[in-house]
């Protein structure tokens, strides 16, 4: 443990012990929002990180905290830390919450309180703590006030390790527990005044032998000792993959030939077999009116025909996941549950050959027909250049049309498609991608390509809350190497990754986070702009589409009946903020790019801090 001189608080000694064993447990972030009665933890925290034993991050608004931690989660894979005082502020982080327990996030909620003696007697700031996120969490400790007692040190190293266990989904030794998974913990800690004295580590806390691997260390060993259900051969079958299903869904697809169906956030939306253009084709006869079976990894939510697909007489439906609270299974329809499955050996037929083969060349047809499209709208896009096999020019004229074809191209105003396919284009390997919960997002999984990239969206529950702050957590925990990792070394890391199937955490000094959303989900979230001094300041570039107000209601059946002036106010919620102001007033560099060599301009300058991109759209 972290070695320190005496203190004389015993709300402060309990705090280091706690955060100290936490550590050592693996945890490596700790996020704090400022409070009274967690003045303890607080500056607890501050004095790991002066020795280097967490990242430190201090946001005001406890709600922008909640999913700061959420979003260093979902990129480390391990439990951050989110400490807030009594009251309200607990409250604040139930989004966060919810969000961790239906997505299966590792997060560690850490709430001071008042002794319990004070609850329901109108002390001040004093409400009904444990309990209040009701069934949303993995492990719920009411820790009674610190004395300064024997054994107290003792008892915080079991509450730490108890709590990573639980919020990584593991027994004591490690295995993982399929139901419910990974997700949410809450330590409510009643403290006695003093609330907090000086306190000095002379060391950090080292990351101990048993330290919790991350949950996506802790899956892959899952799925080399869990029961593999073997899938035959037979019906027409396609694969699906929601919201976290992983290149799992991607290589069945591939080993038992059958078309796959991704969604962009699936981590699955690459390889031979991938199907662009489903959402088409399963309304299309001959296609999804034949399908007798589908294998769904992950949580799909992003198109209604899925959903009737799965739900629809006839058709077996098999849902794959390694753990989770909840099994995804609409309309109660899904008729097979498994924790992995793999394909039998198979020379496949002609007929199942031409069965995948049909749907995706007709999704690259689709496509196709979609840039021939945009083609005609921008420009002919077929013209000769004018220029011969010498590099003069011949043809005067034809470089003439060429050239004003191609300005216009330049000039042409941004939709919701070039957005997206200009973004996707745009990212790499080692950048992340975050996508709001808005419109964009749908336009993103009709048109994008296949390709391997790290992508991720709050689709737990698919709310707008805390995009802005995820992302930025996202950012922080990608860009720069965690303490406890620099603490066991690289090489220690790596043959921990190797023995658990998986690649090690990366970190990239060039990396870039990206995160397209509407402006409502900006404005929703607009707090999390604020990163304080002495904060992490990561390259995170924020992607507004600005169409003046909630346009994805537009879809919505009421739109065409209800009166227009009334939908608008209760639905469309139309909005003018100066979003130039906006960044100014946060310390954000902004951008605007309205036309298409705007936005390629705009996507391909460095980003080196928090930058705001506005991009006009049409409604």
């Amino acid at each position: 443990m972290a070695e320190g001189r005496s203190v004389a608080s015993p709300a402060t000694a309990a705090a280091i012990a706690l955060l100290a064993h936490l550590v050592r447990a693996g945890v490596t972030d700790v996020v704090v929002a400022p409070g009274s009665r967690s003045q303890a933890l607080a500056l607890a925290a501050s004095e790991l990180e002066r020795v280097g034993g967490i990242r430190l991050h201090v946001r005001i608004d406890e709600r922008g905290a909640g999913f700061l931690a959420l979003g260093l989660a979902v990129e480390t894979g391990r439990p951050a830390v989110v400490v807030t005082t009594s009251g309200t502020a607990v409250a604040n982080l139930h989004p966060a919450v919810l969000e961790a327990h239906h997505a299966g996030v590792p997060l560690i909620v850490a709430t001071a309180d008042r002794p319990a003696e004070l609850r329901g007697i109108r002390s001040n700031q004093t409400t009904m703590q444990p309990g209040i996120f009701a069934g949303a969490v993995r492990l719920e400790r009411d820790v009674t006030p610190p004395e300064g007692r024997a054994g107290e040190a003792d008892a915080a190293a079991r509450l730490a390790r108890d709590a990573v266990r639980a919020a990584v989904g593991v027994d004591a030794d490690g295995v993982l527990v399929p139901h419910p998974g990974p997700g949410p913990v809450h330590l409510n800690l009643q403290y006695r005044e003093p609330l907090s004295s000086a306190v000095s580590l002379d060391a950090p806390p080292l990351r101990g032998a048993d330290a919790a691997a991350s949950v996506d260390e802790i899956t892959a060993a899952a799925r080399g000792d869990a029961r593999v259900a073997a899938i035959g051969h037979g019906p027409r079958t396609v694969v699906i993959a929601g919201a976290g299903a992983g290149p799992e869904a991607e290589e069945l697809a591939r080993a038992g030939g059958w078309p796959l169906i991704a969604e962009v956030t699936s981590g699955a939306r690459f390889g031979p077999n991938l199907v662009v253009a489903y959402r088409e084709l399963l309304r299309e006869p001959g296609f999804g009116d034949e399908v007798e079976r589908a294998i769904v990894f992950g949580h799909p939510t992003l198109s209604r025909e899925v959903l009737a697909l799965v739900r629809r007489d006839g058709v077996e439906t098999i849902a794959v996941a390694p753990w989770g609270v909840e099994w995804f299974d609409p309309g109660h329809a899904v008729g097979r549950f498994e924790r992995a499955v793999s394909v039998e050996p198979h020379e496949p037929t002609a007929e199942e050959r031409a069965w995948t083969g049909r749907w995706v060349r007709a999704s690259r047809i689709l496509l196709d027909r979609r840039d021939e499209a945009g083609v005609d709208d921008a420009g002919s896009g077929g013209l000769r250049s004018g220029v011969d096999e010498t590099g003069h020019v011949s043809d005067y004229a034809a470089q003439r049309a060429y050239l004003k074809d191609q300005l216009a191209r330049i000039r042409q105003p941004v939709d919701r498609r070039m957005l997206v396919e200009a973004l996707w284009a745009a990212t790499w390997p080692h950048d992340r991608l975050v996508f709001g919960a808005s419109r964009l997002i749908r336009d993103a999984d009709r048109n994008v390509p296949g390709r391997r990239i790290a992508v991720h969206a709050n689709r737990g529950l698919a709310g707008i809350d805390g995009t802005v702050a995820t992302a930025i957590g996202i950012a922080i925990a990608s860009q720069s190497a965690a303490p406890g990792a620099a603490q066991t070394g690289a090489e220690t890391d790596a043959a921990a990754a190797d023995a658990a199937g998986t690649a090690p955490a990366r970190t990239s000094a060039t990396g870039i986070t990206r995160a397209l959303i509407g402006d409502l989900t900006l404005l929703h979230d607009v707090g999390s702009l604020l990163i304080g001094t002495g904060e992490t300041r990561p390259r995170v570039l924020v992607i507004v589409g600005n169409d003046g107000g909630g346009t994805i209601f537009d879809a919505l059946e009421v739109a065409g009946s209800a009166p227009a002036e009334a939908f608008d106010r209760v639905q469309y919620t139309p909005q003018s903020v100066d979003l130039s102001a906006l960044a100014s007033a946060y310390g954000w560099e902004y951008r605007r790019a309205a036309t298409r060599g705007e936005l390629d301009e705009a996507l391909g300058t460095t980003v080196t801090g928090p930058t705001l991109l506005e991009v006009p759209l049409a409604r």
